[in-house]
């Protein structure tokens, strides 16, 4: 018989025997209850233990009062083991003598190394850092709880900690309560009650005693539980809480398998509040100056990088060589990035450069105070490896014109000289309301602008068109024009337009323009409203971000007085959008100072994609504090994702269905 007839006639053996399957039902039945009696998987294809550990006993009892015993001893039915407990046990109130917590065979042993504090509730917040030890079966979320006094604190309070600037969760955060709510508090004594962050940045503070608090959030850089060094991120919030609870019920929902939903249940549950307090973490301003790193990547620039800005330059002495006028400076606009372009070419090749800087710098007490550190300057490439390389193109070049020379073709005698290289910046076409930038290699000691032209094509013909240059760095210049949508120009330099400090002139240079159309763009206009802006801030505005599929700013536009934000010529894709309240009106977005009761400029995000495509008028309402904060970034952009969360593996139901197929297999001779 051929395989293809053995496979109808196996078939229609089946569906003969209509018995067979119905009885399968019951044959699962049996399978998945032999299951239940889990067992740990052995070679002989046996059941898996799909069980999670459970607490058999412990010392002190669970929920035990009058308490005074430092060391707890957690007691399982199986063998188990304790995930990352420095990071993922939190131990409430907070402990500053850090304890020992560890999984020893079947149980977990905790020692507390601080005394225990009288008429307190202690909660040890294990999280799901318990599993079996053999088959990996998380316990679940799990909390040991006992009182040092006379009854247990069941209150709870939960929210979430962002980022103040982007709004992105974050994990690993300390959020603590404090029943004193003066403004030092956070930083002359550790939190009464203490939880941490999520990989979606919620928490949840258990064992809290009825009353009114103040929450702060602290990232703990050396575990003080205080906010004492400016790099550690805070956030904290005037408003008081007052822990309460209502009795709720919410759906819980029964799954058959991992496919498919047996049931949705409504489950009576206690429903603590507050339950979305949302806390803004910043970092201050690190004001803190100090001499990063110097070096001399190009031998004719020399670089110094400081932590942060000053109002004045460095003053340099020339130790090897004189100093004076030796120097183009090139600085960043807060004088923390410094360049230093050496005029005279004899220095250039001067291989060890010496010299005494002196420059503000913070000192131990925070002031800024006059440094002078003694500096040495070697270049990236010595000035003898350099002039090899120059001899070796010297060399090539000879080569190739010889070889022209022998085949009769046109050749040079002498070395073309080296020109100087603007590079004009521009990728593709551009919008009409784009500008076109140059930069150069080296600072100029001459642009002539009048040997700069553009022009642009009409039909077939060039005309010179107008255009206005401008100088916005030390090395970069701005041609702007009264683009014609769809037309070509020409940008043209003539020949020593540009002149650099070492006598370099360009060559002539022409680069090609195309201006798209509007057809080819889309139009975005944002109306916001909902912005948390008082009468006393006069110069607040709203800023509108476009931002792309990677959350990276495309382009950003304050909103009017009617709350509009334009966008014009924008190129068709997919957007999102964020915003901040520019309160001093700087046109950038400021942190906070805890000192100075200085919360961080708002920052919000819309919570939907915008599609932009060519041709399209593109609107939208936007009110931003209609949606809470944290449920505002859309989760495409948010780059903290949320913990993976740990599930029982049911592997016991693809065993019975394996098995069940076997059995057929065997007593049926069907292949299935």
């Amino acid at each position: 018989m051929s395989d293809r007839k053995m496979k109808k006639h196996q078939t229609n053996k089946v569906t003969k025997h209509p018995s067979l399957w119905e009885g399968l039902g019951g044959l699962f039945v049996c399978l998945l209850f032999f299951s239940s009696c889990a067992r740990m998987g052995n070679p002989d294809g046996g059941w898996y233990d799909d069980t999670p550990p459970r607490v058999v006993s412990s010392s002190p009892v669970q929920y035990g009062v009058n308490t005074r015993a430092q060391k707890i001893v957690i007691n399982f039915n199986e063998y188990i083991k304790l995930e990352d407990p420095q990071n993922k046990v939190i131990i409430s109130p907070p402990q500053i003598e850090q304890p020992e917590i560890k999984a020893a065979g079947k149980r977990i042993i905790v020692e507390l190394s601080d005394s225990l504090k009288p008429a307190t509730t202690y909660t040890i917040d294990f999280s799901d850092a318990i599993s079996d030890n053999n088959e990996g079966n998380p316990m679940g979320q799990y909390t040991f709880t006992f009182s040092t006094g006379e009854q247990i604190d069941t209150l709870e309070v939960s929210g979430y900690v962002l980022n103040a600037q982007d709004l992105e969760p974050m994990k690993g955060v300390l959020v603590g309560l404090y029943d004193n709510f003066s403004d030092t508090i956070i930083r002359s004594q550790p939190m009464m009650r203490i939880s941490r962050t999520n990989g979606s940045g919620h928490f949840t503070i258990k064992g809290v005693a009825p009353g009114s608090y103040r929450v702060f959030a602290l990232q703990d850089a050396d575990g003080d539980y205080l906010f004492n060094q400016k790099s550690e991120f805070v956030a904290f919030n005037h408003d008081s809480i007052v822990p309460s609870w209502k009795p709720d019920t919410r759906q819980d929902t029964i799954w058959r398998d991992s496919l498919h939903i047996d049931n949705i249940v409504r489950v009576p549950y206690t429903h603590f509040l507050p339950d979305d307090i949302t806390l803004l973490c910043f970092q201050e301003p690190q004001t803190d100056r100090f001499l990063l790193k110097t070096e001399r990547l190009m031998p004719e620039k020399l670089s110094f990088y400081f932590t942060y800005g000053s109002d004045s330059l460095p003053s340099i002495e020339g130790l090897t060589f004189n100093a004076d006028s030796a120097f183009v400076i090139e600085a960043s606009q807060h004088l923390d990035t410094l360049h230093y372009w050496l005029r005279d070419t004899t220095l250039v090749n001067q291989d060890t450069l010496t010299m005494a800087v002196t420059f503000l710098a913070t000192d131990t007490l925070g002031q800024l105070v006059s440094q002078t550190d003694t500096i040495n300057f070697l270049p990236k490439v010595a000035y003898e490896k350099r002039q090899k390389e120059r001899q070796k193109e010297i060399e090539r070049w000879q080569k190739e014109q010889d070889k022209k020379k022998r085949r009769g073709q046109p050749y040079d005698s002498i070395m073309p000289p080296v020109f100087l290289q603007p590079r004009v910046i521009i990728s593709g076409n551009i919008a009409p309301d784009q500008s076109v930038g140059i930069e150069v290699p080296q600072p100029l000691v001459r642009c002539d602008t009048s040997a700069i032209h553009l022009y642009v094509k009409i039909d077939t013909l060039w005309y010179t068109a107008p255009y206005t240059i401008s100088q916005p760095a030390l090395r970069n210049y701005t041609i702007r024009a009264d683009w014609q949508e769809g037309a070509e120009y020409s940008l043209e330099l003539d020949s020593a337009a540009m002149e650099n400090i070492y006598g370099l002139v360009n060559n002539t240079m022409k680069q090609g323009i195309k201006v798209s159309t509007s057809n080819e763009f889309s139009t975005l206009v944002v109306t916001v409203s909902g912005a948390p802006i008082s009468s006393s801030d006069t110069a607040a505005v709203v800023v509108v971000q476009m931002l792309d599929g990677s959350g990276k700013l495309v382009r950003e536009a304050k909103a009017n007085a009617r709350g509009e934000a334009e966008f014009l010529y924008v190129k068709p894709a997919k957007y999102y959008l964020a915003a901040y309240i520019d309160r001093n009106g700087n046109g950038q977005w400021d942190t906070g100072i805890y000192d100075e009761d200085l919360q961080p400029e708002p920052v919000f995000y819309f919570n939907e994609e915008v599609e932009c495509k060519a041709q399209w008028d593109v609107t939208r309402q936007w009110n931003l504090t209609a949606t809470p904060l944290f449920r505002q970034k859309p989760a495409a952009i948010t780059k903290q994702k949320p913990d993976q969360a740990k599930q029982l593996r049911n592997r016991n139901v693809e065993r019975a269905r394996q098995k069940g197929i076997q059995y057929i297999q065997q007593n049926t001779g069907v292949r299935l």
